[in-house]
């Protein structure tokens, strides 16, 4: 495998971006362009692959890391596909079929918190643990969760961000903007929700801007369930929100207190900074991710 060049998507409702790489994660070409009809932009990235592979060789396998709701189980008739979404155009989309058309190589295809998620295995922030739980807080909400060395689907796949959280409007007012809940995790927390409660986007807010501490209490109250429920070993927070320098730390802080001792693990009680911290690879997670999903892929065959 260390010769064979691999095609990765990060496929965001805002912009596409699509690489060439190799088994080590060396990104040798990539492009991003906006995320536009189905249409357009699944023949734009079609396009980048074939100018590559004339230029660089033939690709061995690719990995989409894409915005959902989606069917991710090869076994489904529906599987590759965008399943309904706010995304105008996009409900239905038939992302793996068409790419497989016109490209005839295997492809794994998973959400963009899972793809992130295993990129941060392979190399980045959760390398060596076979549970862990990645969540991005930034346009939305979503967590990707590795449980005992596999990516978590079930049903679908995960929808962290949409698990309904305590809200107590006598303090917090602010109905949410979730279009499907309203005041769930994503609907109070995302970076569109700080926009809309405060009137400016997360990064114009001054560090000491009582957003902040609002922001932590909603993300550590998801934190201390997501631990309940999953006994994760790590919890990365990826995503354009938790760049705050001050939010990680707040979270850490809220996150211990609502846990109350009951956790009865060193790594909670005693290595909380090392236990939820961000990304090794930043923002680079996401691609890292689907080039490790075209690995995945390969290796499945």
């Amino acid at each position: 495998m260390t010769n064979d060049l691999f095609g990765a998507i990060e496929g965001g409702g805002t912009k596409f971006v699509c690489a060439v790489g190799k088994a080590d994660g060396q990104i040798l070409s990539e492009t991003r362009f906006p995320t536009t009809t189905p249409k357009e932009t699944l023949a734009r990235t079609i396009a980048f692959f074939q100018e590559q592979n004339q230029a660089l060789g033939p690709l061995t396998s690719l990995g989409i890391a894409c915005f959902g709701p989606l069917d991710p189980n090869p076994s489904s008739p529906t599987f590759g596909h965008i399943l309904a979404t706010p995304k105008p155009g996009w409900s239905g989309a038939d992302v793996v079929g068409r790419l497989q058309a016109a490209l005839g190589i295997p492809i794994g295809f998973d959400t963009d918190v899972n793809g992130a998620a295993l990129g941060e295995a392979r190399w980045g922030a959760a390398q060596g643990l076979s549970t862990f739980l990645y969540f991005t807080i930034g346009t939305g909400i979503g967590g990707g969760a590795m449980v005992e060395g596999r990516l978590l689907h079930g049903l679908i796949h995960p929808e962290m961000g949409h698990v309904l959280l305590p809200h107590d409007t006598s303090c917090d007012p602010f109905p949410g903007i979730c279009p499907f809940h309203g005041d769930c995790f994503e609907g109070l927390a995302s970076g569109p929700a700080l926009e809309k409660r405060w009137g400016q986007r997360a990064e114009t807010l001054p560090a000491d801007h009582p957003a902040w501490e609002l922001e932590a209490d909603y993300i550590a109250i998801a934190m201390e369930g997501f631990i309940c429920a999953f006994s994760p070993q790590r919890i990365i927070l990826g995503g354009g929100v938790p760049q705050q320098p001050q939010l990680i730390p707040l979270v850490r802080t809220k996150t211990l207190a609502l846990l109350a001792n009951y956790i009865q693990s060193k790594e909670v009680l005693e290595n909380m900074d090392r236990y939820i911290v961000p990304p090794d690879l930043g923002s680079r997670a996401g691609i890292a991710g689907a080039l490790a999903l075209a690995q995945q892929a390969l290796e499945e065959v």
